[in-house]
């Protein structure tokens, strides 16, 4: 797909049923009203209600179609790669979409995509932390997520299918810094607040820890969906890799993806306490609360350089887009944040 077409064009539309059709080795696919899904600035969703005549899938399906958006974050995983992680942790019984189909054909649609069963619910962090209609029991909700989190980090390397996921060289800590760094040195406007974070971020790094462990990447409120119920499935693997896997529970539990709901600091949803009992009574180990504060502060550092990146596809006219010139808005305030942390 090129910028500004989709799947409201009919072509596309039969190229893709005939691909569907010889993947699922079906008669025909038939896809009725595909919609673009709403969110995506980094990857294009859409949703697909599809009838499938012969094969091992015949019958009706709700579906997901994900692919590239126009412009997409370079650190993000390929979608063929995306797909893999997916279908891993679905196998270690990770609540995830279950995979359906993957293509690495750009003739099907102009872009790789992969197919994935669509799960009910709302993934809207402003609703989830302040709406009990998406929450369920919050308690509950709380403790699933930590156990969730725990089997994400039970895959670890090494792991043939998942050779592709980097590797840090060096403790986790110092490696993201020195990313950090690097970016913000070829950026055309010095951020001081930033760098001082940073600053405190390399000087105050834990080791390497003693296992690495498959990190989601953006564990958060938002990138999860919930239904009246509970948990439906976890979302937007395209940040995974190995690392530290206390750094998928700062980043949960970090100030600036609580959506506002501060007093409740895991993820704006529950108590911190609650989420740490359950990630240890699934993992098996206790967690360093101290380490986690640290992986805290280096989200709020992350957040600020990825912010500052899709602030910088707007105004350089990559992707005019206003969802992405108020993200590069945010960074003042995750700036203030670190400045809080990391001063005496």
């Amino acid at each position: 797909m090129t910028p500004g077409e989709g799947l409201d064009d009919p072509a596309r539309v039969r190229a893709l049923e005939a691909w569907l059709a010889a993947s699922l080795a079906a008669r025909h696919v038939t896809i009725a009203a595909p919609t673009k899904l709403g969110g995506g600035a980094i990857q294009e969703n859409w949703a697909i209600d599809a009838a499938v005549d012969g094969g091992p899938r015949d019958g009706s399906h709700a579906w997901v179609l994900r692919t590239d958006a126009p412009s997409r974050v370079a650190a993000s995983l390929t979608r063929a790669q995306e797909y893999t992680l997916i279908a891993a942790a679905h196998d270690a019984g990770v609540t995830v979409p279950e995979p359906i189909a993957l293509c690495a054909d750009t003739s099907v649609l102009g872009r790789a995509f992969y197919v994935m069963r669509r799960i009910g619910g709302t993934a809207a962090g402003h609703l989830l932390v302040r709406d009990d209609r998406w929450r369920g029991d919050r308690v509950a909700l709380v403790a699933r997520l930590g156990g969730e989190l725990a089997r994400i980090h039970g895959i670890r390397p090494p792991r043939g299918d998942l050779d592709f996921l980097p590797m840090p060289d060096g403790p986790p800590a110092r490696v993201a810094v020195a990313r950090h760094r690097r970016w913000l040195d070829g950026y055309h406007m010095a951020r001081p607040a930033l760098e001082w974070g940073l600053r405190w971020l390399d000087r105050n790094a834990p080791p390497r820890p003693a296992q690495l462990t498959l990190l989601h990447g953006d564990f958060r409120t938002g990138n999860y969906m919930v239904d009246e119920t509970g948990l439906t499935g976890i979302l937007d693997w395209e940040f995974a890799s190995w690392g530290d896997p206390l750094e998928d529970l700062g980043w949960f539990c970090a100030r600036c993806w609580r959506f506002g709901a501060d007093g409740r600091e895991a993820g704006g949803i529950g108590a911190r306490e609650d989420f740490y009992r359950a990630y240890e009574a699934a993992a098996g180990h206790a967690v360093d609360r101290a380490a986690v504060d640290y992986w805290e502060t280096m989200a709020h550092a992350r957040w600020a350089v990825i912010a500052l990146m899709q602030g910088e596809r707007h105004v350089s006219g990559e992707e005019p887009s206003l969802d992405l010139a108020l993200t590069g808005r945010r960074v003042a305030e995750l700036e203030y944040e670190l400045l809080q942390r990391t001063t005496p």
